[in-house]
């Protein structure tokens, strides 16, 4: 098997305002719709009631890292 080594990584690629705005309208949208959901459902995706309120309470510009790529 090969191995690469990256010295120097690839800079992640510039987003538009109105991508970055989308991105932040999707992010609200989902975290209103994770409050929403009951406790039988959280319970499923294994994420309990405080777990979901705290994400749902989170600013538009708290994003994960995975969205900042």
């Amino acid at each position: 098997m090969t191995q690469l080594a990256i010295h120097h990584p690839c800079k992640p690629a510039k987003r538009s305002l109105v991508t970055l705005i989308s991105q932040a309208f999707e992010l609200t949208r989902q975290r209103r719709k994770l409050a929403q959901l009951d406790d039988a459902v959280l319970e499923d995706i294994g994420v309990t009631r405080e777990e979901a309120s705290a994400e749902a309470n989170r600013f538009f510009w708290d994003a994960p890292q995975f969205w900042k790529r």
